[in-house]
């Protein structure tokens, strides 16, 4: 059982991940990517209830990490921390935030295969891209299993993927397994799935959906 998760990120992202983490009854440590006397003001008021820490030290005890940086950034986290870790890829790329990202412009390649080719040793699971930062707070349902909203998530690795899963739950939504990472595409932005609000009907068909449009393309 998930007991404590770090939060690479304290933008308005990575700031809703955490407290709804806390919501859920998690601990919580963020960092960004300077020090972390730099941003314990701002968590302090933004975050309360959130620990503040290095990014290595935030992740050297978390039973997971969400990694909510934006995507022109990734980089900028040490690859070496998230060794061995489950890794949550939250983020998308905006091209008015990000700007144009050669790495990210083939249609064929989703945007998390790309960060895990650069996290090698980490346990990549896609989920948290397709619901806006607000709407994450907004539309839990914690204490209810009735009118959720469901996320969808992707990993090659069963193990993590299941974490996820029970992530995505403690937050209050439905979770949804997409299947392996590259199928993660499927909710990348600009798709039906990231412009919409679905319950795990909805989802599955979504889904289903989007994987006859991806056969009959190929």
């Amino acid at each position: 059982m998930l007991t404590k998760i770090a939060v690479l990120g304290v933008g308005r992202v990575g700031a809703a991940v955490a407290r709804t983490a806390i919501a859920a009854g998690l601990d919580v440590t963020v960092a960004g990517s300077g020090a972390a006397e730099d941003i314990a003001l701002l968590a302090e008021i933004v975050i309360p209830g959130a620990k503040v820490a290095t990014a290595a030290d935030a992740v050297a005890d978390a039973d997971l990490v969400v990694v909510a940086v934006p995507l022109h950034k990734f980089r900028s986290v040490d690859p070496a921390i998230l060794a061995g870790r489950i890794v949550v890829d939250a983020m998308n790329h905006w091209a008015p935030i990000d700007g144009e990202l050669p790495e990210f412009s083939d249609p064929e390649v989703g945007t998390s295969e790309v960060v895990a080719a650069y996290f090698a040793e980490a346990r990549i699971v896609k989920a948290l891209n397709h619901i806006g930062y607000h709407e994450l707070e907004e539309d839990a349902r914690r204490d209810s299993a009735d009118g959720r909203r469901a996320l969808a998530y992707a990993s090659d690795d069963a193990e993590a993927a299941a974490s996820v899963h029970e992530l995505l739950d403690r937050f209050g939504f439905d979770p949804i397994s997409a299947g392996p990472l590259a199928v993660g595409i499927a909710f990348e932005s600009g798709t039906r799935i990231f412009t919409s609000r679905l319950d795990a009907a909805g989802m599955r068909q979504a889904l289903s959906e989007a994987a006859e449009d991806s056969a009959l393309a190929a």
